[in-house]
């Protein structure tokens, strides 16, 4: 498997997803091209260089992740696989994950190019502002955070936003108090200390994976990260904070997270994951720089929000993870699980067995997608991977006035645009949730006009036989 960020791309352009930009401008335009190449039919990954204002080499890498089968390469899996298979055998693969810490070793590639104290200046990279209406660059888009435990062993490496506002400050966007990064870092301030702290960017996809897992407190997103790939993750502790530095990473920021009472600056606005902006520039805790470290030709990773259906991730792994939860539940017959419009909208496959079979999956189901509005549950010929094929089942099998639950005050977020300002202001960030039962009426559903379309493992087939024909260019 890939050793580091530069093998993978090689990977990448070995199975013909890649795609060179020669002399974007970091100032919109990387992101413009990000954006379109994303919602393109190729979704291919892109990798900028001689980037205007800054020499040869500089280079930023984005759209890593995008496509299901470059998702699928990430995780160690066949590119091969169609979606949905790819996502069965993640979902049956991270339930018997083993969890491997990281060894250290005495050097690291990064130590190349060391910047130090004054020498310290973060405008010497390309670091882009993806968004037109964004507040600044961000360096970290899809960055690992990382921090430590005062208190124990615990490290958090997290991904959260960061922006660039001077040579050596940046701020760090951690959304909301629960998480991890900002739970540690209130322990350190709570105590009068700034909290030590390392930005890494350019580590490898194992690692930009893991930073988004939901792991409980105290889990370590180098043990997972070490999980997907077989083998340790390689670090190195850091000159400056003593923390664990992934080895084979591009660029490293090393310095101390200053208690928001001594100093805040204005961050974002930035544009979400969802399409739009959800707030408008908010005081963020500020990290002092106080060691910049980085590889001869750095590559700096760019996996900026973008409007839906593009995601950072072309397999919805939270989608198999509400798989697992509904198994888990006794919800027995699932057959595939889907997330589309970036995570916003949850789809069930199953194979009916009883009456409220689908009802009871649904719920579930919506119980456990963040922020999601819609849940839609089809039968088990319907792939539910395939946008298309499942609204063709809610436009055959759904009677809205007989299949349609409306779930109030459920799970949202401060990101959702829907929330009123008011609410918004007072922390009320819920919203109401859609079930669709997309399945053939259960009380007849074997006298249900039959499909004249073919099986999704059928259609799977036929397209493997003949795929030298119908796509000759692969």
């Amino acid at each position: 498997m890939y050793k580091d960020l530069r093998e993978y791309i090689a990977l990448v352009d070995g199975i013909g997803a890649l795609r060179r930009i020669d002399g974007a401008d970091p100032r919109f335009e990387i992101g413009g091209i990000t954006e379109v190449a994303a919602g393109s039919p190729e979704q291919p990954a892109l990798l900028f260089d001689n980037i205007k204002g800054f020499p040869a080499g500089f280079r930023i890498f984005s759209n890593a992740t995008t496509s299901s089968q470059r998702a699928a390469l990430a995780l160690g899996l066949d590119p091969g696989l169609r979606p949905i298979d790819a996502l069965k055998a993640w979902k049956e693969r991270r339930s018997k994950l083993t969890m491997l810490p990281p060894v250290e070793v005495k050097e690291a590639p990064f130590m190349q190019n060391v910047q130090i104290g004054a020498d310290v200046d973060l405008h010497r990279f390309p670091v882009p502002t993806w968004h037109k209406k964004d507040g600044g660059p961000y360096i970290g888009s899809g960055s690992l955070v990382v921090t430590g435990d005062p208190g124990s062993d615990w490290v958090n490496a997290s991904i959260y936003r960061v922006q660039v506002h001077a040579r050596n400050r940046v701020t760090v966007q951690f959304d909301h108090l629960g998480r991890h990064g900002a739970i540690i870092a209130k322990r350190y301030w709570d105590q009068g200390q700034p909290c030590p702290i390392v930005i890494v960017n350019g580590q490898d996809p194992s690692l930009f994976i893991s930073g988004f897992e939901y792991l409980p407190e105290g889990a370590s997103e180098y043990d997972f990260a070490g999980a997907i790939k077989g083998q340790s993750i390689e670090i190195i502790r850091g000159p400056r904070t003593g923390l664990p530095i992934p080895a084979h990473a591009e660029i490293i920021l090393e310095g101390k997270l200053l208690p928001p009472s001594e100093v805040t600056l204005p961050e974002g606005p930035f544009g979400e994951f969802t399409g739009y902006y959800a707030a408008d520039a908010r005081p963020a805790p500020v990290m002092d720089v106080e060691a910049v470290y980085y590889r001869d030709n750095p590559i700096l990773f760019g996996s900026p929000p973008l409007k839906p259906p593009r995601f950072h991730f072309g397999l919805p792994f939270r989608a198999a993870g509400i798989w697992g939860n509904l198994e888990a539940a006794g919800v027995t017959d699932i057959v595939g699980a889907w997330q589309h419009v970036s995570q916003l909208m949850t789809v069930i496959a199953l194979k009916q067995r009883y009456a409220g079979h689908a009802k009871r999956a649904a719920m579930i189901a919506g119980a456990n997608s963040y922020m999601g509005r819609i849940v839609v549950v089809v039968d088990e010929d319907v792939d539910p991977s395939n946008l298309a094929d499942v609204m063709w089942a809610v436009t055959t099998r759904c009677e809205p006035s007989e299949a349609v639950d409306i779930v109030r005050n459920a799970w949202s977020s401060s990101l959702d645009p829907r929330i009123p300002p008011e609410a918004r202001a007072v922390g009320a960030t819920s919203h109401s949730k859609m079930l669709i039962d997309a399945c053939k009426p259960f009380a007849w559903k074997d006298a249900y006009p039959p499909s004249s379309a073919l099986m999704p493992d059928e259609a799977a087939e036929i397209a493997d036989k003949w795929k030298h024909a119908l796509n000759p260019q692969k």
